[in-house]
């Protein structure tokens, strides 16, 4: 959903005008415990919620630099050719080809929308005819995009239980198959993103895979939308349900994709968005979008003119994140996502939810010594049309670490905004900025995360294998921070397992590719060795690419698998 369904009867119109203004009080407040285990790990950093459906409008709205230290993972733009004029648009905005630059200078990647190709909103279908020729002119324009990567799918239609025209173009599920093979005629390598019904349900989505299974079309990725009020909190319901559904028809599991999320009422609420963020995390989500009811380059109300408003920060600390996602145990309507820098030997945690006193446990700190630094901070819910530039240090203490554990309490909690936490030994972390960037939590292009216990945080990637175009090249992105202009040195940690020397293409900042070499480890997955190199880089946030294939370079030799970056002055 890219707009308000300006369709809606007038009793269901009524209910979002009253969710815009009268936020629903949580059911409980005060006394709760979040309770957050740095020694549980539950999956490598990759920060699945953060990204936008709309977030950009051109490739400098919003300014550049502006979104990087979000390090959003995945957006959902329109499709080449968008003609969609959207909430209050003069002229068509999000052109994917058109945005390329900016995400994936940030990072970040994006799937490509179809039927936004169309200028109004629910779709005004034609013929086939006219679809099926859309369809191959938006495919050749990103074949013909041979310089543009971090393109990930093509989300074939958008919401088909209320925007698809069933009396002209017939059933969805048989459109659905017709559109897939077209896509396939041009495009065989872009995975394929939907059904993208507009709310989770059972029946829909068991017609809809069978039927998909039984033509061949089933998507790569599956997508649906997480948008009523009422059903914010049953993330974790629907994907077992919907996982059950997977394994009853035998289908192996596919990636989940919540490719808009948050009602009006709730996309500009952060105690909300980080129940979202937590259910999210927990449940082992792909990817996930803000939902776009308002302007297009505003990430869905994350900045306005170009500034922060109080929704950013969230997304701010969620962009800190490093290391590993841990376990958290929500307490009442209190909830929020956690992560554990073994490297720093920060703890980061984000909450939100409920009004009173309450407190955060964090478990798990046993190699913190006798106390701990802790700073908590929060961010307010401002609307999307206030700024807030930045967020209020509530308190900055130190506690004692009683066997592994300290309890930080927070007062007078505020129920709309959202709180970050931040643990570190008494003396702070272990480097006064980051040095160490896992592989695992970059941005990973045409390649897997995999498992070792000799890799650095558990994780690695591996099958960067992909050197034959923009669509099926294999490389990972590093978005790195540092704090002052100058040369410093990288270290790569790697394996080969091949009998000769590996190459990779290096790249940062859209600067030229150098290559670098890889002797051979002797085995794969086993990590004990690095490389070495030179970089200038900027003060602040800078893009490292290491890549097997990518645009103007000619592919290395041999393979390589990622385990880490360490930048040093």
């Amino acid at each position: 959903m890219k707009k308000s369904r300006f369709v809606l009867g007038a009793a269901a119109m009524a209910v979002l005008v009253s969710s815009l203004t009268v936020p629903v009080l949580p059911a409980q407040a005060a006394g709760n415990t979040l309770v957050v285990d740095a020694s549980s790990p539950i999956r490598p950093v990759t920060r699945v919620g953060a990204g936008g459906l709309y977030a950009l409008a051109t490739a400098t709205d919003p300014a550049p630099g502006l979104l990087t230290p979000l390090r959003l993972k995945q957006h959902t733009q329109p499709a080449p050719g968008v003609q969609q004029l959207g909430n209050g648009a003069t002229t068509p905005t999000g052109d994917v080809l058109k945005t390329a630059p900016q995400f994936t200078s940030d990072g970040a990647q994006s799937y490509a929308r179809m039927p936004d190709v169309y200028a109004d909103f629910p779709y005004r279908w034609v013929s086939w005819a006219d679809w099926e020729s859309k369809v191959d002119t938006m495919v050749k324009a990103r074949l013909d995009a041979t310089g543009t990567t971090n393109i990930n799918g093509w989300e074939l239609w958008n919401e088909p239980d209320w925007t698809w025209d069933t009396a002209k173009a017939g059933s969805f599920l048989d459109g659905w198959t017709r559109t897939f093979r077209q896509v396939k005629l041009q495009d065989t390598i872009t995975p394929i993103v939907g059904p993208s019904y507009s709310r989770y349900d059972s029946q829909w989505l068991r017609d809809f895979l069978t039927k998909a299974k039984a033509d061949n079309t089933l998507p790569d990725v599956i997508s649906w939308h997480e948008l009523e009020d009422g059903t914010w909190n049953l993330v974790d319901e629907h994907v077992a349900d919907y996982r059950a559904i997977e394994r009853s028809l035998g289908i192996s599991p596919r990636p989940i994709s919540i490719n808009e999320y948050g009602s009006p009422n709730q996309v500009d609420t952060p105690s909300v968005a980080s129940h979202y963020i937590a259910q999210f995390e927990r449940n082992g989500i792909k990817d996930a979008e803000r939902a776009y009811w308002y302007e297009s380059g505003t990430v869905g109300g994350l900045v306005w003119n170009n500034r922060p408003t109080g929704s950013y920060w969230l997304y701010k600390w969620y962009g800190e994140m490093a290391g590993n996602m841990l376990s958290v145990t929500p307490s009442g309507d209190l909830d929020g996502f956690a992560s554990y820098d073994s490297s720093r030997k920060i703890v980061n945690v984000a909450f939100g939810g409920t009004f009173g006193d309450n407190a955060v446990q964090v478990k798990g700190l046993e190699s913190f010594g006798s106390s701990a630094q802790v700073t908590l901070k929060y961010t307010p819910r401002s609307g999307r049309q206030s700024n807030v530039d930045a967020p209020t240090t509530v308190s900055t203490s130190t506690l004692p670490v009683t066997n592994g554990s300290i309890s930080v309490p927070v007062i007078n909690q505020d129920y709309l905004g959202a709180y970050q936490l931040v643990v570190t030994p008494a003396a702070g972390p272990t480097t006064s900025y980051q040095q160490v960037y896992e592989a695992e939590n970059a941005t990973v292009v045409n390649a897997s995360t995999l498992s070792a216990g000799t890799a650095s945080n558990g994780s690695y990637v591996g099958r960067i294998d992909g050197a034959v175009n923009a669509r099926n090249s294999s490389f990972v992105d590093f978005v790195v921070e540092v704090p002052v202009a100058g040369a410093y040195s990288m270290s790569i940690r790697y394996a080969n397992g091949g009998t000769g020397t590996a190459t990779q293409g290096l790249a940062y900042n859209g600067g030229p590719f150098t290559q670098v070499s890889y002797p051979s480890t002797g085995s794969w997955g086993t990590f004990s060795q690095s490389v070495s190199t030179q970089l200038n880089l900027k003060a602040g946030f800078n893009t490292i690419r290491l890549a097997k294939g990518a645009p103007n370079f000619g592919g290395g030799n041999g393979f390589a698998e990622l385990d880490s970056i360490t930048l040093t002055r």
